[in-house]
């Protein structure tokens, strides 16, 4: 998706500044569930009387949830939504703190137990953060790393602090108050670190975490021990290293592992350690020696998942194989527990039950006997891990693969098939997608919805059949990583598609009127959010300038913008039908304003606060102003000239331009209105070399300026009725609904300008 860290411009850089992007991201059904893939899990138990047990899961969709879990089923009770891009771990600390990791290269702190306030948000990591570990239930201790290499060890109970207003943090801490919640997000300053390195609050900076220096490429793993004294990572090094977290200082290296180490685990002295790795191994370690003492091979591919019993006695391992073992780590002795449909990405044990993530939406609670796992191997099946990688591998091959223990989970807590091709279709109002159900699906990106669910049909097939010979200017571009459709808008390139209201069958509106469609969806968009603005304002906006304020920053950034009318005031702020948006599945925004980071939020969500500070200015310009920046190539140029043989003349020379979406049928009414026949012309050309292009006696709908020629008429009119017209582009016989820009892409096909013929039709 959209990297957010390129999103604005470099302090002192002198480049160009780069406009923000708005993304919509769609949702048409129930959005209790995850849509895309589960990266991590958290499990909760709460001391009330009734022993409540909660699930936290974290996904590629962006989004956190908390589940009430109960024998039979899970209920999702918040969601916890302000990353903009995966979330890649979770972790709780302290006092009901859930700390999350994402691919927007943040670090985010929520109440796990409200309704999806997020309390601050941490940046300080370069690139994508991949992975935390947290020093115990009670300690505020958390480490991060990322594909930047680097990794950070923070306080989060010092981070939370409220930080001094002073110097830069003021700015930072006020610069983004979107969040699930509605309370402010601080952003923490980001300052040389100190040479002590310790774990400190710099009053007048805002707090640093403690960085451990030393990796020189990407962070997949870390852990930690209870109390925090013994931090482990690893990446692709394919070394596993050993820090003291307090001072960042590194301690050891050990080797071993032949590809990347995806997964770590430490027993709670510190004294061992457990590593999964893409060479399909598990390796203990025995940090006070040094050294590898036992290897694993347990799988068949990447090992990405490990969970341990308390006593560190045995390891439940998953990975790209779809498949989750259990093995003791004393007498190597495997079995496997069962196998999943998609690859394994993470697990959490819950007493006798653990909870498998994976690549899937959704997520499952298999049988574990995770207080007396030894009860697993007194059912048979089980076999001895071997030392070498492919030995598992051959022993697949030669017929010998191991029967899951379970064939379904107890419990599954479901998720929605995320979305996996797509395809915008020629009208570029509507996209075409496929899921991982193989269920395939038409979209209305104006309107946010879902408008035809044609089940598992082939998506090829489908996009041939619903294939239109028509040209739309791209406007917008889509991608699915979420697992969702993201509709990015960026300016001004997203304001270069217009159609008339009569394509898209707007009542009560002049057949002829041009409607552009990323104004539109904006305003149909934000509909929720202005009408807040405007409770909020109440009848004094226009006199305290609020407003206007607007339209000062849309000076300073755009000093050449043009104002475009659409009809009267009333009709400017008139949501349209194609464009109005489910207020039961609203979409999300993701976008950035003037300060802070990129944020994300809920349409509905919006309470009318938002101004220039969280929104980009362009769209508040649109939305407010109806105010729409310099466009190009919304004309089209064209020669005009009598087909070969024809007795008709029309009184123009030289070239013509016309807007794009203008169609075939008002150039065949320009060719009758000019005709040089014993009839005058019956409306005539205007002095500036415009003509009208309506029917006979109709309005004017519409302006042609000629390049290099002048209009002339004075004929008398006669009685005698006009011939019939046809229009030909490359002696093909266009059809009246066709517009030039279509004409120009499918049946011209060529770069220079357009050229038409007419001639009287045949047979008449």
């Amino acid at each position: 998706m959209h990297r957010v860290g390129s999103a604005g411009n470099t302090s002192g850089s002198n480049r160009p500044r780069k406009e923000k992007r708005l993304t919509y991201v769609l949702n048409a059904s129930d959005d209790t569930k995850h849509s895309a893939g589960v990266n991590c899990l958290a499990v909760l138990k709460s001391n009330d009387m009734c022993n409540s047990e909660y699930l936290f899961t974290g996904s590629r969709d962006g989004i956190l949830k908390r589940w009430a879990i109960e024998e039979e089923a899970a209920t999702c009770s918040a969601t916890f939504e302000s990353h903009v891009d995966w979330v890649n771990d979770a972790v709780l600390v302290g006092d009901h703190t859930l700390v999350s990791c994402s691919s927007d290269t943040s670090l985010k702190t929520w109440n796990c137990m409200s309704n999806g306030v997020c309390t601050k948000t941490l940046r300080h990591h370069s690139d994508y953060v991949t992975c935390l570990a947290a020093a115990g239930k009670n300690s505020n201790i958390v480490a991060s790393g990322g594909l930047g290499g680097e990794v950070f060890v923070w306080d989060i109970e010092a981070a939370l602090a409220p930080v001094s207003k002073s110097n830069d943090s003021t700015e930072e801490e006020a610069s983004n108050g979107i969040n699930g919640g509605g309370s402010n997000l601080p952003i923490t300053s980001l300052r040389t670190i100190n040479s002590s390195n310790s774990l400190h609050s710099t009053p007048s900076h805002g707090y640093v975490p403690t960085p451990a220096k030393g990796h020189k490429e990407s962070v997949y793993a870390l852990a930690m021990n209870d109390s925090g004294t013994i931090l482990v990572s690893g990446g692709t090094e394919k070394v596993v290293r050993v820090w003291d977290p307090r001072s960042g200082s590194k301690t050891t290296k050990l080797r071993g592992h032949t590809d990347n180490v995806r997964a770590l685990l430490l027993d709670s002295t510190g004294r061992y350690c457990l590593s999964g790795s893409s060479d399909s191994m598990i390796r203990l370690w025995d940090l006070g020696q040094q050294r590898c003492v036992h290897s694993y091979a347990v799988h068949t591919d990447s090992v990405w998942a490990l969970a341990s019993t308390t006593s560190f006695s045995h390891v439940y391992s998953g990975g790209r194989d779809q498949s989750l073992y259990l093995t003791d780590l004393s007498t190597r002795e495997s079995i496997l527990l069962c196998t999943e449909d998609y690859p394994i990405l993470q697990l959490a044990l819950d007493d006798e039950s653990i909870w498998v993530a994976s690549t899937d939406s959704s997520v499952h609670r298999w049988p574990a006997e995770g207080h007396n796992p030894q009860k697993m191997f007194q059912r048979g099946g089980s076999f001895l891990a071997g030392n070498l990688s492919f030995s598992r591998a051959r022993a697949s091959l030669e017929g010998s693969t191991p029967i899951p223990v379970y064939r379904e989970p107890t419990l599954k807590v479901p998720g929605i098939p995320a979305i996996v091709q797509h395809e915008i279709l020629n009208n570029r109002r509507r996209v075409l997608t496929k899921d991982t159900a193989g269920s395939v699906k038409l979209w209305e990106i104006t309107r946010g919805t879902v408008i035809e669910d044609y089940g598992e049909v082939s998506f090829e097939e489908k996009k041939k059949e619903l294939f239109e010979m028509v040209s739309i200017p791209a406007w917008f571009t889509v991608d699915t990583r979420l697992g969702s459709l993201s509709i990015h808008l960026d300016t001004p390139q997203c304001f270069s598609a217009e159609m008339y209201s009569a394509d898209l069958d707007i009542a009560g509106k002049p057949e002829d009127d041009k409607v552009n469609l990323a104004r539109e969806t904006l305003k149909g968009l934000l509909a929720h959010w202005l009408a807040k603005r405007k409770q909020r304002l109440g009848s004094q906006s226009s006199a305290n300038g609020e407003v206007q304020s607007v339209k000062d920053i849309s000076t300073r950034s755009m000093t050449h913008s043009r104002i475009e009318v659409d009809g009267s005031s009333e009709n400017d702020s008139m949501i349209y039908p194609p464009f109005e948006f489910s207020a039961v599945y609203p979409p999300s925004i993701i976008t950035e304003g003037s300060q802070g980071g990129a944020w994300r939020k809920k349409v509905t969500g919006m309470d009318g606060t938002e101004d220039e500070k969280d929104l980009p200015w362009w769209v508040m310009d649109c939305v407010l102003n109806n105010r729409l920046p310099p466009r190009e190539n919304t004309k089209c140029s064209f020669y005009l000239h009598p087909y070969e043989g024809s007795t008709i003349q029309i009184l123009t020379q030289g070239k013509l331009s016309a807007p794009r979406i203008l169609r075939i049928l008002k150039v065949i009414n320009y060719v009758v209105e000019k005709m040089v026949l014993d009839k005058s012309m019956e409306g005539g050309a205007t002095g500036d070399g415009t003509f009208a292009t309506g029917l006979a006696g109709g309005p004017l709908q519409h302006s042609t300026t000629v390049g290099d020629g002048s209009l002339r008429s004075g004929l008398r009119p006669w009685q005698r009725p006009k011939p019939a017209i046809e229009i030909l582009c490359n002696n093909q016989v266009l059809t009246a609904e066709m517009s030039l820009a279509t004409v120009r892409t499918y049946v011209w096909k060529k770069p220079e300008d357009l050229v038409l013929h007419y001639r009287v039709m045949q047979g008449r």
